[in-house]
């Protein structure tokens, strides 16, 4: 981990101690950073805290407080933290179930909410089930328990539907039209590939060490390859060869349209 990001951490660490003192269970970072997929200008840090029963009201604004970029300044391109409580944590349930939910960095639109509710529909809420089982796998401890102990999975029905509902919100997202390169695609594919291995292989791994294994054997892998160039500074793919793509990975779950 690099050096920033670890201070970075601990700090975060640190501030939402002062905030939940002792009901602070757990503080995890997950996505790029778990997985070791962590890459500097794209990635954002993502960080789960564990609350061991529900948050007042104020605690959870003054914790976004004490976070949002203008107070800590974020390293990387934004921070994305979600709070649960333990018994969430652990339930497996597909819902968001968040006490509160802070994305904040210098190129990163703000957004606390603090409650699920008030999460719109289509920004999707498959988002933190997702997250839960990927920190069951790889979260990296950075107070309190192992992550495995603290995270639990959906059940096989339900992570079948979240990443179902994963593929069709990116397939929703407006892309140009054509075969004129399409920025963002490339994040389209490769989260398509995430996807398939995890229903196929049962393991998470980060965007490209997933397009790496799929394109090893799959029809697309030039696709899959030049949307792994494309997060490296080449050219996205086109809209419609990434939402080809997506198609054909529904229907490898057994879900079409």
């Amino acid at each position: 981990m690099r050096d920033d990001i670890r201070d970075y951490l601990a700090e975060v660490v640190r501030r939402s101690r002062d905030v939940l003192g002792d009901d602070l269970v757990g503080a995890y970072a997950a996505g790029s950073v778990g997985l070791g997929a962590y890459q500097p200008g794209r990635s954002d840090v993502d960080v789960a805290l564990v609350a061991a029963g529900p948050m007042p009201e104020p605690d959870k604004r003054l914790l976004v407080d004490r976070l949002r970029h203008g107070s800590l300044p974020c390293p990387a391109r934004g921070l994305e933290l979600v709070v649960y409580r333990r018994d969430v944590a652990a339930s497996g349930t597909p819902e968001p179930g968040f006490e509160v939910e802070l994305n904040t960095g210098a190129t990163m639109p703000f957004r606390a909410t603090y409650d699920p509710a008030d999460r719109p529909a289509a920004d999707g809420r498959f988002w933190y089930a997702l997250d839960r089982s990927i920190l069951r796998q790889s979260g990296l401890a950075l107070l309190g328990p192992p992550a495995a102990e603290v995270f639990a999975d959906p059940s096989p029905e339900a992570l079948r539907a979240l990443l179902a509902d994963a593929l069709r919100w990116w397939l929703a997202l407006p892309t140009p039209p054509g075969d004129e390169p399409a920025p963002g695609a490339e994040d389209a594919v490769l989260g398509a590939c995430r996807t398939l291995v995890r229903y196929r292989d049962g393991v998470w791994l980060g965007k490209v060490d997933a397009g790496l294994r799929v394109a090893a054997d799959d029809p697309d892998a030039a696709l899959i390859r030049a949307s792994i160039e494309a997060r490296r500074g080449g050219t996205p793919p086109s809209g419609p060869a990434a939402r080809a793509f997506q198609r054909r990975v529904l229907g490898q779950l057994g879900i079409f349209g």
